[in-house]
């Protein structure tokens, strides 16, 4: 029990880490202050870190889309309430925090399927691949829906602290 619950935290701590450096890189592209960086890392690796705590517990596994709304929420919090300090609007760091976790194989497979549908002649095939097509579709757009929503929310709910950092 000990070893799983190590491998657990470690698998934790290793979901939040590369989060935090495809952050760190994502925030390079947009050229913010360099106190960002550090913010944009932090925040990040905990809200990947939530999503993977929310799909991989013993209690019962949250769906992706479902914890991807609750990390982008976390994201979101976490942006302004950190962004007066950094002394940055909040989008500076929710954006590179949430782009680690676009679903970038649901997209692939939505556009595989898309094609594989398209090629295909019989019925059957067809009916399988536009399946696929329907809920790898329907996942993608519903993860980046809940992503924006969860991430935005915050800002707009704490409109006072969130602005403060641009006053």
């Amino acid at each position: 029990m000990a070893l799983t619950m190590m491998t657990y935290l470690f698998n934790i701590l290793q979901d939040g880490f590369f989060a935090a450096i495809a952050a760190i890189g994502f925030a390079s592209i947009s050229n913010p202050p360099r106190q960002a960086y550090k913010y944009c890392a932090l925040i990040a690796a905990l809200g990947h870190a939530t999503r993977y705590v929310l799909t991989h517990n013993a209690y019962g596994e949250m769906h992706l889309i479902g914890a991807s709304f609750i990390a982008s929420l976390v994201i979101g919090v976490l942006t302004v309430f950190l962004a007066p300090r950094a002394k940055c609007p909040a989008e500076t760091f929710s954006f590179p925090a949430l782009l680690p976790m676009i679903p970038g194989m649901y997209a692939y497979r939505t556009i595989e399927a898309l094609l594989l549908c398209l090629t295909n002649q019989e019925e059957h095939a067809f009916n399988h691949y536009f399946y696929l097509l329907s809920y790898n579709g329907l996942t993608c757009t519903f993860i980046i829906l809940g992503m924006v929503v969860g991430a935005t929310l915050p800002i707009f709910l704490f409109k006072n602290t969130s602005f403060k950092a641009t006053r």
